[in-house]
């Protein structure tokens, strides 16, 4: 056995074995094999696995460099063709010598140098057509000059071999060739992954647009078709820069032919190309619809649980069988081509249990059978299949419930054999090409072609690939046509030729015959050919032979038509089949013509003799012979044989523009050559890809449009996936109840089931499958659905183990175990919460498990839950065991989706997924704000190889015009909403914006759509990789404030009040600043919002000031009166006359039919006198007025009987301010003056409930024609004398009109007589409002200056001195009281003086009183000296 065969052997014995149920997600790339498939391989043991797990290892990365140097050479080195071809020859042998080598077995321990063989030959097969890995190699520099061709070239130095990329030259045609090229010989087939271009160095010459052709031979090509069918690519701006085209799928060709189709219109055409990819090496098997190969496998069965499976085939054929391998248990896979699509057919088994059925079929592509190559790859993981072809991947999990793929004895390519023939009936067997065909990295094609033991064959196989060169042209212009001569003269006439188209109409043949006999006209009509031949009946009138022959010849594919006329007859065959031949017997003048005409009429018709009227034929013809020679088109394009306009030899052109299918939600795609269009009958959806509903998406919205309860059709997640289904609509006044009714309304019995075993209740919604159910309320605002369970020996909850034993489900199959009257998660039953069930340890009247009937029963009533999609019954298998349920109908009300608000106060961002589409857009919102810019969201793409970023944008680009910005791969574009009304005026304004192939729109509120029409053949690239931001752009630039509500993106509402964040700046529900201001706008202020604070708009106020509460007023001089027009005589009469033709004006501004809402403030001292008098057309009226004893009153006319209201009880004319507000809504009248209460009066139910025609307001007196109420006159005579201030009705603010005029109205609308003067001597003392410091104007900031903390040194200082003054203090105190010890005394050593006794005594005896000694005289000597008397003690 080959080593190959084993190493797909041992690959999968490294595989998952196991029945595990369990699905898992498929990893980003499916890798076969492993560390324990090489110890398999290698065998004898743990020891010698590892050992031969290492040297595998190192020879693998040995091999993997050995590989890589030999592919750098192969695609890096083209200048050395020798070096080339010999490394091909060493490789190809090592290879064979590879493949030659018999089978190692367990016992036998292979080698180093054999198991890096057997790796080094997994990876190459692994590379070479599954992944090959590095592939951007530049292909067109190495190539030899012979290898680059043209048309045709300017001059010598502007040959073809100068057309390289970065070259110092570059390719320009000659002026005079009509249909240049430039065409690129590869040597050998290649995969080209991009192309890149450059103008002609240092020129003004370059190509802007140009068109790709690709194939193995130089007389057969294919165009290029990019994604969405556009086979032009963009070119260059200029002559130095490089644009790249990355291909979406590679051109696996040998020939490359550039046409350009526009250039630079100052200069020429000038050209550089490169190409970007790597050669590979291709080994190709020929099938003739006899032959098949298969190859066994080792055992008898082989089970896997992936498989990587790929090959390229081309053909000529619609139908055949490329692969086919089944099993005994009901697997088996199968590919083959049906109506020229690849067909996928993949079943994992059947079994009893299961009876969902596990096949799943797959289509991709059309138009295969092209005769060029087409890559398929099959990569599976368990249940996972990633399914593709020519780089478009269809994505798929597998139906059924098993993951292996199990397969009986082989596999086989190219057909079936003979003896498994029975089993695909009537499935014709290949023909065409096959190339690098690999199963599970077995390289199948180099087996076969080695004839292999493992490989059977059955026919003859060859190893080449046989093309067919039918030299299809094609027909691309408007004005196209291809003329070619004939034999004239002959009484036959014999053409054919093969042609397929897309479009109904169109000229295939027409030639003019001799002599003027006539002419003869072939049409495709409505997917037939009409022949009409026309002969002359006389000089003016024609005769005509009309007849008619095929059905549904413009699908796209290959038809041959045959056309014979003779002298008496006319035969047409179709497609060669005699079913197709239809003869006319008839006599015809016969003379051919010596022109034939095929595609269309060139102009002027006199000068060609082409006198048809027939529009011209698009699409692609080949085989083309008249009077039975056939054309030689080389001759035609060469201009040597007829003429031709708009003609592509060599090429068919036609491409499949409804594959994939466009038309969204099961639209019919009907094409032609050059457009599509989407047919939308029947499904519900309308627009030009069936992508806008036509239902509206709630009972709610049917109850906004006045309609009535009934069934309507509803559509809940609009523009989404789900179908639309029928309800009924329970319209009331203020709500709308959506009922859905299902199958399990009347009570189900059910007995005898177990746990093991459990009854499972499934609930068929009427008319509407479970996700659209759950649309339904997972978009109202609330939903109930009320459920019954009566049980008789059947519990509940009440079991040993806590799980319940019965239970429901609801929306995404998820288990609840609470049942109806039950809050979510608690696990209970009605009687559970209020406590009053049969049993008093359970919460459950069931769970009590009596030999009697029990009832549960009540409302589920968590949106979130619902709907019930199954009740689960198990514990019903008891003896005399019985339960019962039944479940009401689904009921609905409100729409949770279009009042999903937040509100943005500062630069705050919500970030979603990125939004992802297929075809179409649609986006829709409401929004509200006083800003005048933001975004209000942003969803960005990477940047791609022609340096544009895809992208979306919405946003509010000034306060007048909403712009949509966009790029989709054509560059930057955007459309733009103008209005002549602000945007920002704090009202809700509903944006609508979609997206398609066809065209991109835009609309807000009820202004007219703003339409840009798609370029033809547009695909919408919107890869969007980046997160949704909404609220502001990217990196939080240009930030919206305001409120976001509604915000739908292919109808799916995004859950806004979800992502709200209040620290971040976003806040559920429509808020802001307004909500809790700190100074609330006074006055009938309106509350504008701004990006970081808000203000108060006076506009509709009477009051001006930063929040509206500033009066103000005048002073009326006596006589004085203001008159206000409210409606003129000419529209009061245009207005009765709309009334006359039954189509009533809008109603006035300042003016609301049914009520109104009056308010001023006055001063005065006067009485009586009118303050307010508003008069109308007719006999209506309402006054404000002062009687005679100064009571204010009110007095209102509506209709034929005055109404009069008192609205004080003292005088108010006592010169003290005073506030009246006055509110009408119908009968209801409020009053209030000054800071009393609200006053509530009703109107009689005769008192009519409308103002009529108002005509002018009066202030301070009035001056009226006809019929006026004498009280009211009476009070009018003396006029008003004093003041007035914030005066207002309705909308109208007289006082502010006159002394804030705007300029606006050239003619104001009242009129002053008397003297008038502005004043707010009325006005009222407000109550005091504490302003913050940030809003008051006059707040200064106080001021705090700074304060050195260096009290600590100031201390100790002061200290210090503070001691020595004390000090010194004390010192002094000291010194003076010891200087001053003895008050007034003076010390002296100076001795006393003698006593003199003899005079002491008195004149009389002895008892007289003793008197005071005198002091004796001094001595002479001292009598000099200063008399110092000495203190007495007393002193």
């Amino acid at each position: 056995m080959d080593e190959i065969a084993l190493s797909r052997d041992f690959l999968a014995s490294g595989r998952v074995q196991s029945d595990s149920k369990s699905a898992q997600p498929p990893p980003a790339g499916i890798r076969l094999g492993g560390g324990r498939a090489r110890a398999a391989l290698l065998g004898g043991g743990r020891r010698r696995a590892r050992e031969a797990q290492a040297r595998g290892r190192l020879a693998a990365s040995k091999a993997r460099v050995r590989l890589l140097r030999a592919a750098g050479r192969t695609c890096g080195d083209h200048g050395q063709a020798a070096e080339r071809r010999r490394g091909a020859l060493r490789s190809r042998r090592a290879l064979r010598l590879q493949h030659g080598r018999p089978p190692a077995t367990p016992a036998a321990r292979p080698g180093r140098a054999a198991a890096a063989r057997r790796l080094q030959m997994v990876v190459a097969a692994r590379s070479r057509v599954l992944y090959p890995g590095h592939c951007e190699y530049e292909l067109v520099g190495p190539l030899y000059v012979w290898n680059m061709g043209a048309s045709s070239r300017s001059s010598i130095f502007r040959a073809a071999t100068f057309a390289r990329i970065y070259g110092a030259g570059g390719w320009s045609p000659d002026p005079q060739d009509k249909h240049p090229w430039l065409q690129i010989d590869l040597t050998k087939k290649a995969r080209i992954n991009a192309i890149a271009t450059q103008g002609t160095f240092n020129s003004y010459n370059w190509v802007t647009r140009y068109i790709v052709l690709y194939g193995d031979h130089p007389s057969n090509w294919k165009p290029y078709f990019q994604q969405g069918s556009n086979w032009t690519f963009f070119g260059n701006v200029n002559d130095s820069g490089v644009v790249l085209h990355k291909l979406h799928n590679p051109i696996l060709a040998r020939y490359l032919r550039i046409i350009p189709v526009a250039w630079n219109p100052r200069g020429s055409i000038g050209l550089r190309v490169g190409l970007y990819g790597c050669y590979y090496q291709s080994d190709v098997l020929y099938f003739d619809g006899d032959d098949a190969i298969s190859y066994r496998f080792l055992s008898k069965t082989v089970r896997t649980t992936q498989d990587l499976i790929g090959f390229n085939f081309k053909t000529m054929e619609r139908e055949g069988i490329l692969m086919h391998a089944q099993g005994a248990q009901g697997d088996y896979i199968n590919v083959e081509l049906r109506h020229a699509q690849l067909v996928l057919s993949i079943s994992l088994g059947n079994s009893s249990l299961n009876t969902s059925g596990g096949e799943t079929t797959l289509k991709l592509g059309s138009l295969l059978d092209d005769q060029h190559w087409h890559q398929f790859r099959l990569e599976r993981y368990r249940q996972f299949v990633n399914f593709s072809l020519d780089g478009e991947v269809l994505r798929v999990r597998l139906n059924g419930a098993f993951e292996q793929l199990d397969l009986d004895k082989e596999v086989i390519f190219g057909g079936v054999m003979n003896y498994e023939k029975e089993r695909l009936v009537y499935r014709p067997n290949f023909r065409g090409c096959m190339e690098n065909i690999a199963y599970n990295l077995i390289y199948i094609t180099d087996l076969a072609k080695r004839r292999s033991r493992s490989i059977k064959v059955e026919g003859h196989i060859g190893d080449y690939c046989r093309d067919n060169l039918l030299f299809p042209f094609t027909f691309a212009g408007v004005n196209n046509f291809l003329q070619v001569p004939g034999y004239p003269r002959r009484n036959l006439l014999a053409v054919s030729f093969g042609f397929r188209t897309w479009d109904v109409v169109g000229l295939l043949l027409y030639t003019p015959f001799a002599d003027d006999l006539g002419w003869l006209e072939m049409v495709l009509s409505d997917g037939q050919v009409n022949v009409t031949i026309a002969q002359p009946k006389s000089k003016t009138k024609t005769k005509k032979l009309e007849f008619a022959a095929g059905y549904r010849l413009n699908d796209g594919f290959w038809h041959s038509v045959s056309l014979i006329v003779r002298e008496t007859s006319a035969v047409i065959t179709i497609d060669d089949k005699n079913d197709a031949s239809f003869r006319v017997d008839r006599d015809i003048q016969l003379r051919t013509g010596n022109q034939y005409f095929f595609g269309g009429c060139p102009k002027p018709a006199s000068r060609t003799g082409c006198l048809s009227n027939q529009t011209a034929f698009h699409g692609c013809m080949q085989m083309v012979t008249v009077d039975r020679q056939p054309i030689e088109l080389d001759m035609v394009r060469l201009h040597r044989l007829g003429k031709y306009f708009e003609v592509y030899f060599n090429v068919c052109g036609i491409t499949d523009r409804c594959t994939p299918n466009m038309c969204e939600h099961d639209g019919r795609c009907i094409q032609s050559w050059d457009d599509f269009t989407c047919i939308c009958d029947l499904t519900g959806y309308k627009g030009e890809t069936c992508h806008k509903p036509v239902y509206k998406e709630s009972c709610e919205a049917y109850r906004l449009s006045g309609k009535v309860s009934g069934n309507y059709t509803i559509d809940p997640d609009g523009s989404g996936p789900l179908k639309p289904f029928m309800v009924y609509c329970d319209i009331q006044a203020n709500r709308a109840w959506t009922i859905i009714r299902h199958n399990r309304h009347w009570a189900t019995r059910v007995t005898g089931y177990s746990p093991e075993r459990p009854f499972l209740g499934s609930v068929d919604y009427w008319n509407a499958s479970w996700g659209e159910v759950s649309a339904l309320a997972n978009a109202s605002e609330y939903c109930e659905q009320r459920i019954e369970f009566h049980c008789y020996l059947s519990r509940l909850l009440n079991t040993q183990t806590g799980m319940p034993l019965s239970f429901w489900m609801g929306r995404n199959s998820e288990r609840h175990y609470y049942w109806g009257g039950s809050p979510p998660g608690l696990g209970r039953c009605a009687c559970g919460m209020d406590k009053n069930c049969a049993d008093p340890r359970f919460y459950c009247n069931c769970d009590a498990d009596h030999y009697l009937w029990r009832t549960d029963k009540g409302l589920l009533n968590f949106v979130d839950h619902l709907p019930v999609t199954q009740v689960v019954v198990t514990d019903t298998n008891r003896t005399g065991s019985a339960a019962e349920f039944l479940l009401g109908p689904l009921r609905c009300y409100g729409d949770r989706s279009s009042w999903n608000t937040v509100t943005f106060t500062r630069g705050a961002v919500l970030f979603f997924p990125p939004f992802q589409m297929n075809y179409s857009l649609d986006i829709s919102f409401f929004f509200k704000t006083s800003a005048p810019s933001g975004t209000f969201l942003e969803n960005v793409g990477n940047w791609n190889y022609l340096y544009q970023r895809p992208h979306i944008r919405v946003e509010l680009n000034t306060t007048q015009d909403v712009v949509f910005f966009y790029n989709i791969g054509n560059g930057d574009e955007n459309l733009t909403v103008h209005s002549e009304m602000p945007f920002n005026d704090n009202e809700w304004h509903e944006v609508k914006a979609e997206m398609n192939v066809k065209l991109t729109r835009l609309r807000v509120d009820r202004i007219p759509w703003v339409v840009r029409a798609a370029p033809p053949q547009t695909f919408i690239h919107l890869n969007l990789t980046k997160k949704l931001y909404v609220g502001a752009a990217e990196y939080y630039l240009n930030p919206f404030v305001g409120c976001l509500r509604g915000l739908r993106m292919n109808g799916v509402t995004l859950n806004l009040e979800g992502q709200a964040n209040e620290t971040e700046g976003v806040l559920a529900n429509c808020t802001g600043h307004c909500r809790n201001p700190l100074v609330p706008c006074q006055n009938h202020g309106i509350c504008r919002e701004h990006y970081s604070h808000y203000t108060c708009n006076c506009s509709v106020s009477a009051y001006e000031g930063p929040f509206c509460n500033q009066d103000i007023g005048g002073y009326f001089y006596p006589g004085a009166m203001v008159r206000y027009n409210i409606l003129t005589t000419p529209m009061y009469v245009a207005r009765e006359f709309a009334n006359l033709l039954h189509q009533p004006l809008q109603p006035l501004p300042g003016y609301n039919l049914t009520g109104e809402e009056a308010g001023l403030s006055f001063r005065t001292t006067s009485a009586p006198a009118v303050l307010m008098y508003v008069s109308t057309f007719v006999r209506d009226y309402l006054a404000i007025l002062i009687r005679e004893d100064g009571i204010l009153q009110l007095r209102y006319q509506l209709g034929t009987l005055p109404y009069i209201v008192t609205l004080s009880s003292r005088s108010v004319a006592d010169g003290q301010p005073h506030r009246v507000n006055i509110t009408r809504v119908n009968r209801t009248l409020y009053t209030q003056l000054d800071y009393f209460p609200v006053k509530v009066d009703h109107f009689s139910l005769f008192v009519d409930s409308k103002l009529d025609s108002p005509k002018a307001l009066y202030l301070g007196r009035f001056m009226e024609t006809g019929p006026i109420d004498p009280d009211i006159q009476r009070y009018n005579t003396p006029g008003f004398t004093g003041c007035l201030s914030g005066v207002k009705f309705n909308s109208i603010v007289p006082l502010k009109t006159i002394f804030r005029r705007s300029g606006r109205n050239p003619i104001p609308p009242y009129s002053i007589t008397g003297n008038v003067v502005e004043s707010n001597c009325a006005s009222m003392p407000n109550s005091y409002i504490d302003i913050p410091r940030e809003l008051d104007p006059w707040y200064i900031e106080p001021v705090e200056f700074l304060y050195i903390h260096d009290d600590g040194w100031v201390a100790i200082v002061i200290g210090v001195i503070i001691f020595l003054l004390l000090l010194l203090a004390a010192a002094l105190i000291l010194m003076y009281l010891h200087h001053h010890r003895y008050k007034g005394s003076y010390h002296t050593n100076e001795p006393k003086a003698i006593q003199d006794y003899n005079n002491s005594g008195g004149s009389g005896g002895g008892g007289a009183a003793p008197t005071p000694a005198t002091k004796p005289v001094a001595s002479r000597k001292d009598q000099n000296l200063p008399q110092i008397l000495e203190e007495s003690k007393t002193e």
